[in-house]
């Protein structure tokens, strides 16, 4: 033991007693002075605070990663591993003493404090526990008791979610830290990360987020309760137990206050606990912790100070010697020394042992620290490089150092990944540090200090882009402050509150931003809540104002203010009276939320005036009594389509006075459907369905169909009532629009329905068709249609007209086509004329019968391919075989079938045309052509029609 003079005294107490403070202020009241600290992250905490007081020229800090040595330093900052020896400095201190007890770094800790002093005065600060100890191991040594400066007390179990402002956490793993952390984010708004690995740029920076309020909560391993000075009030244990290197155990009670004791700075009290997740404490640790009593330490972590390097056996043996005094016990074999075994007995290592300058560089080279944490023998192979080049070269080559330096020269990555070459960098720092090892030793430190610092940054990002949401915390931390915040919505409704996005806004409603938990989630409406009132007040007379053109109604009920639903319809006491429910959200004032809904029924009530006014204004018409106004009740409950079949007696029951006074409402009375035209246009219709379902209080609303079509494919499912509501009628496999298929029943009215008849053009255009997709539909409607073949017509004019044409006829002189459609009657009644039939004509294919062939000329020769056409024969059918939505047949105003033969039964005119086959018998049916009038209408080429009207013409 050093028997150096100079004052000894041991300050002793427990945490938050100002101890380190005090030796600051005693090293500065010397010329010279050495602290030894336990982390390189406390040294470079007390480096800085000194360089304040007496300026970077004469303080040094010296930890095995870093060196800033002065020319002219007096005051030298270090870890206690790197405390230079033999200085003979004023002043001596060393904090934490109570370190000794420490399985990995005890001897350390015992060797300074049993051979480090100063000239003038020596300083051990730590636990009151080491007081009989040290008495027995330093007799000479005094003892300066404080007194902590607030009070610490119990403060139970508490769920992370519930845990206070301003409070630390702590977690004996890196999985334990990441995932207290994690969980901090979605429910606080983040925290810092503090843990011993961090290098002290990384350790800053989080530590300074915590300390300006950026984030309430910080998440650390027992690495602060090393003396770390933070602002913390409440200290919580996610566990109670820890791996030591070797085996999980339980912390002492001594070490527990050791980590308490960070909560409480100053005059300021604290609390300790535990979260839901650790067992609550025992009684009698609360009390040891609350009072500061705890077992004394009686053994300190011992190893051999005094080395010999002869051989490496002599160096091996020293370590390993046991301590002669009872206070003192062997420590546990530390990294280096196994690494020292290791290396001598490689045969690339054994054979350079010559001397004692070889054994001394080879201990050299295994005390660098395996920052790396991996394997011991990836260690020890890198020991054995290292020390190859030292012993070879005298040097580490500057290209292999660079290569090594390179590939951990990125910033990329992941925390996990990151954390790694952090890691990796301390190894290069360390041998940069080492006086004599590399070339240029200035360069190697500024490169390996570059690399760590920009490592360190992209760390700090990284862990902060993880565990702290910041704008959660700045929301959270204003509205704490209770500041009025400041929310902007842009163009593309985007809500952003103190300038964080976190949301948007969709008409009256606020839509979190969708990358926020469910966690997180109610602080984000409460803080957007309170900053988007005056923005929603705004809107609310923004809406009120708006034009009726700026909203919109949808198929499903919607209500639209542009792109954003504002509200939805209900059904009313009425079916043309339905209620408007606004979409605001419940933070919302209520005069806003009642504006909005005001302006949503005035936008509908107006929609239904304008687009049913004929139906309203019929339905307030007091001229109309009787049966009339009972009809128009009905009219009105309907929404202004009535099939005919659902109200033909009452039909009948009206007089032409009655009938006349709702024709002036626009009311038309179809063989089909009772309906108003004006009513059938798309805006209508499209409301008369949807407040048709909203009265029927169907879940899923059927869609209208598109405008503009004359038929549409039959709707699977459709419920009863739809095609009537959306203005058509099923007939087939498809629906006709009411209003064509009254066009429809008026030319069929003038056909014979007994003896059979074919479509004309005017059939296919009015309903757009094919000939086989009207056979569907006439079938729909009850009428038989028979399938036929026979020879087209126009093949054989052809000849004729080629032989009987004058010279000068072209094949360009246009078709006559006037009178194609006839004038179709009002109102589903009959003709008041009867139309005139074209004049019958010889049956032209028995004129081309008739001609003589020459002989020995084959029949056809000469004569163009005969061509087949499919036509179709439509008579009567009595409904039979047709779909039952489709009526039963063509009906007069009062509802009976096209004037026939008795019986009811339709029957054709007279004066028809003769058969083609000359056929005269009565039992045969007929037959007619589809040929229009001679008289023809130019076609225009650009109707879509064109194409079947062309082949009907070409039945001539």
């Amino acid at each position: 033991m050093t028997g150096m003079t100079g004052r000894i005294t041991a300050v002793l107490g427990p945490t938050n007693t100002g101890k380190t403070h005090y030796a600051i202020e005693r090293m500065l009241s010397y010329r010279t002075g050495v602290i030894g600290l336990p982390l390189r992250l406390l040294a470079r905490e007390v480096y800085d605070r000194i360089v304040a007081a007496r300026g970077p020229s004469v303080v040094a800090l010296v930890t095995g990663e870093e060196r800033i040595v002065p020319p002219r330093a007096q005051y030298w900052v270090c870890t206690v591993e790197a405390m230079p020896t033999g200085m003979g400095s004023d002043f001596l201190a060393i904090d934490e003493i109570q370190l000794c007890a420490d399985p990995e770094r005890g001897h350390v800790f015992t060797d300074r404090l049993l051979n480090a002093r100063g000239t003038h005065e020596t300083l051990f600060m730590g636990s009151d526990s080491m007081r009989s100890v040290i008495a027995t191991l330093v007799p000479k040594a005094q003892f300066m008791h404080r007194d902590r400066f607030s009070r610490l007390t119990y403060g139970g179990s508490k769920k992370i979610s519930r845990m206070p402002a301003r409070a630390a956490i702590v977690g004996f793993s890196v999985d334990d830290v990441y995932a207290i952390a994690e969980l901090l984010r979605r429910q606080k708004g983040g925290a810092a990360v503090v843990m011993g690995a961090l290098s002290p740029r990384t350790r800053n920076a989080q530590v300074e987020m915590y300390q300006n309020g950026d984030v309430d909560y910080l998440v650390a391993t027992d690495a602060i309760g090393m003396g770390l000075n933070l602002d913390v009030t409440h200290v919580a244990f996610s566990s109670t137990v820890k791996f030591d290197g070797r085996r999980m155990r339980p912390l002492m009670p001594n070490e527990l206050a050791q980590i308490a004791g960070r909560a409480g700075r100053y005059q300021t009290d604290g609390t300790f606990g535990v979260t839901g997740e650790a067992e609550p404490f025992d009684a009698e640790v609360i009390e040891a912790i609350e009072e500061h009593r705890f077992t004394p330490q009686k053994k300190l972590n011992w190893r051999n100070g005094r080395l010999e390097f002869g051989t490496v056996d002599r160096l091996i043996a020293s370590l390993e010697i046991a301590p002669n005094d009872p206070s003192l016990v062997k420590a546990r074999e530390a990294d280096d020394l196994k690494s020292l075994k290791t290396l001598a007995d490689l045969r690339t290592v054994r054979p350079r042992l010559r001397g004692t300058k070889d054994v001394r560089l080879l201990w050299d080279v295994c005390r660098i620290p395996d920052f790396r944490g991996i394997s011991h023998g990836e260690h020890t192979s890198l020991l054995e490089r290292i020390y190859e080049f030292l012993h070879e070269y005298g040097r580490v080559p500057d290209d292999w150092l660079a290569e090594q330096i390179k590939r951990i020269d990125r910033i990329e990555g992941n925390i996990d990944t990151l954390s790694k070459r952090l890691a990796y960098i301390r190894t290069w720092t360390y041998v940069a540090q080492r006086e004599n090892w590399v070339d240029d030793e200035s360069h190697w430190r500024g490169a390996t200090r570059a690399v760590e610092d920009r490592l360190s940054d992209a760390l700090h990002g990284a862990l902060t882009q993880r565990f702290v949401d910041r704008r959660t915390s700045v929301l959270l931390r204003r509205l704490k402050q209770k500041e009025g915040l400041v929310a902007e919505v842009n163009d593309k409704g985007e809500v952003t509150v103190e300038g964080e996005f976190v949301g948007r806004l969709e008409g009256f409603r606020f839509q979190q931003d969708k990358a926020a938990t469910p966690d997180e989630a109610k602080t984000l409406a409460q803080a957007a809540m309170a900053a988007l009132a005056p923005e929603f007040s705004l809107r609310a007379d923004r809406f009120y104002n708006a034009p009726d053109t700026e909203m919109d109604f949808t198929e499903q009920g919607g209500l639209m203010w542009g792109e954003h639903a504002v509200g939805k319809l209900v059904a009313g006491d009425d079916a043309l009276k339905p209620r408007a429910v606004a979409f605001v959200d419940d933070g919302v004032a209520q005069d806003v939320a009642e504006k909005v809904q005001r302006r949503l029924q005035h936008f509908i009530d107006r929609k239904i005036a304008t687009l049913f006014e004929p139906l309203l204004n019929m339905s307030r018409d007091e001229t109309l009594t009787g049966l009339a106004r009972g009809f128009a009740f009905r009219l009105v409950e309907n929404l202004g389509v009535i099939p005919r079949e659902a109200v033909a007696q009452e039909v009948k029951e009206l007089d032409q006075d009655a009938r006349g006074a709702l024709r002036k409402h626009g009311v038309r009375f179809g063989q089909y459907t009772i309906f108003m035209p004006l009513l059938l246009k798309p805006a209508p219709t499209r409301l008369r369905l949807l407040l048709w379902a909203l009265n029927a209080k169907f879940d899923v609303f059927p869609d209208s169909p598109p405008p503009g079509l004359v038929t549409i494919p039959a709707v699977a499912d459709a419920p009863d009532g739809y095609y009537p509501m959306s203005g058509y009628r099923l007939s087939g496999s498809r629906a006709i629009r009411i209003d064509m298929l009254e066009r429809l029943a008026d030319l069929l009215r003038s056909q014979d329905s007994r003896g059979g008849f074919e479509a004309n053009p005017d059939m296919l255009s009015i309903t757009g068709m094919t000939l086989e997709q009207f056979a569907d539909l006439m079938g729909g409607m009850g009428y038989k249609a028979e399938k036929g073949e026979r020879v087209k017509v126009k093949a054989v004019d052809q000849v004729i007209e080629a032989e009987a044409a004058p010279a000068e006829t072209t094949e360009d002189a246009p078709a006559d086509l006037s009178g194609v459609a006839a004038e179709i009657p009002d109102e589903g009644e009959a003709p008041s004329a009867e139309i005139a039939e074209p004049a019958p004509a010889e049956d032209e294919a028995a004129q081309f019968a008739d001609t003589e062939t020459p002989e020995g000329v084959a029949a056809d020769a000469g004569l163009p391919e005969t061509e087949m056409e499919v036509f179709y024969t439509f008579t009567w059918g009595g409904n039979r075989g047709g779909n039952r939505n489709a009526g039963r047949g063509p009906r007069r105003e009062g509802g009976e079938r096209p004037q026939g033969k008795k019986g009811g039964k339709p029957q054709g005119k007279k004066g028809g045309k003769p058969r083609r086959d000359g056929g005269k018998g009565d039992n045969q049916p007929k037959t007619f052509s589809a040929r229009p009038p001679r008289k023809e209408k130019p076609i225009d080429p650009d109707n879509p029609f064109a194409a079947a009207l062309m082949g009907l013409k070409d039945k001539k």
